[in-house]
């Protein structure tokens, strides 16, 4: 497989499509509602938002290319992630077209955007209900049999890292940076589990996982601080069901909170301030998700986005380490 040629198509198709699309939202009046908190992101309101669709249409895009290019269908395997890709993106969507169109400042209500998540996630968790219930422990390569706890294991991971995702699309080209990283190990990862499983057709996934970094290193070009355009729920959601349903598809459900360890310090931050307010009546942090402490604190908005990209990396290669089966 040529490992430039998906990469490539990605960024380029990304770059092409915000070059036409970022004006189009412009003039549709597609802009960001700003949290009244953070007063340094004041002059971010107004900024295009919902930018998730191009660098979503361009992962479609680009991988049918690669694909007409190189030969050979997709595995069923790639077709149930970008399903759940597309399905978490349409949630974002939903909310995103609430709150800036029709007014609503919230967007969707919380149940019914947790209604949404559980159903697709479970949606997606019965095409894999004939396949073993096991999962494989980072490093030791031990397998744990979870029965009938499996299929809420994958949709708890589902569920929660997109949810750490839409939480970590809070600064300038953060989210981007961060799933990218995630990306990147999941195009080893995938190539190695092709290999143990003996099926030369999910190298498909390495492509499209390349695909998807390509396609997002081209939305930075347009996100970077200063951002002309931001991914919104469309985006954030779709980039967590693109992360968990590769962990479910090559086995590597326990890795992923190595590989989402950004996403997972995210919620993790937001959990622990509404436990300590509600039960002592006092926060931990200034703001959550945490990269706001940080900024409250006097942190540069890039330095902040680079430290979290920095951890990202290492959550990455940390994860491609624990993979016991290559």
């Amino acid at each position: 497989m040529n490992l430039m040629l998906p990469l490539i198509s990605g960024f380029v198709l990304s770059v092409l499509l915000g070059y036409v699309l970022i004006p189009k939202l412009r003039e549709l009046r597609i802009g960001q509602h700003i949290r009244e908190e953070v007063q340094a992101h004041k002059k971010k309101a107004g900024t295009p938002t919902m930018g998730g669709i191009f660098f979503i249409l361009a992962i479609i895009i680009a991988r049918g290319a690669v694909s007409l290019v190189e030969g050979g269908r997709p595995a069923k395997e790639e077709f149930l992630i970008l399903g759940l890709t597309l399905a978490y993106g349409f949630i974002g969507f939903i909310d995103d077209f609430r709150q800036i169109r029709l007014g609503r400042s919230l967007g969707l209500r919380a149940r019914e955007k947790m209604a949404l998540q559980l159903l697709f996630a479970a949606v997606f968790m019965y095409f894999f209900a004939d396949r073993g219930s096991y999962v494989i422990f980072p490093f030791s390569g031990r397998a744990l049999h979870l029965g009938i706890l499996y299929p809420v294991l994958g949709i708890l991971l589902i569920v929660g890292t997109a949810n750490g995702m839409n939480f970590t699309d809070g600064l300038d080209g953060l989210a981007a940076g961060v799933a990218t990283a995630g990306l990147g190990a999941y195009a080893f990862i995938a190539s190695g589990y092709a290999r143990v499983t003996n099926r030369p057709e999910l190298l498909g996934l390495t492509a499209l996982a390349l695909v998807s970094a390509g396609a997002l290193l081209g939305f930075l070009v347009y996100n970077y601080n200063p951002a002309k355009v931001f991914m919104g729920d469309t985006g954030s959601l779709a980039l967590g069901g693109l992360l968990a349903g590769y962990a479910i598809v090559t086995r590597t459900e326990l890795i992923l909170p190595f590989i989402a360890i950004v996403q997972l310090i995210e919620v993790v931050s937001v959990i622990l301030q509404v436990f300590a307010f509600q039960v002592f009546g006092k926060r931990i942090f200034r703001m959550t998700p945490i990269h706001h402490h940080f900024e409250l604190l006097g942190w540069n908005e890039k330095k902040i986005v680079h430290l979290f990209w920095w951890v990202a990396l290492a959550g990455a290669i940390l994860g491609i380490a624990a993979m016991a089966y290559v």
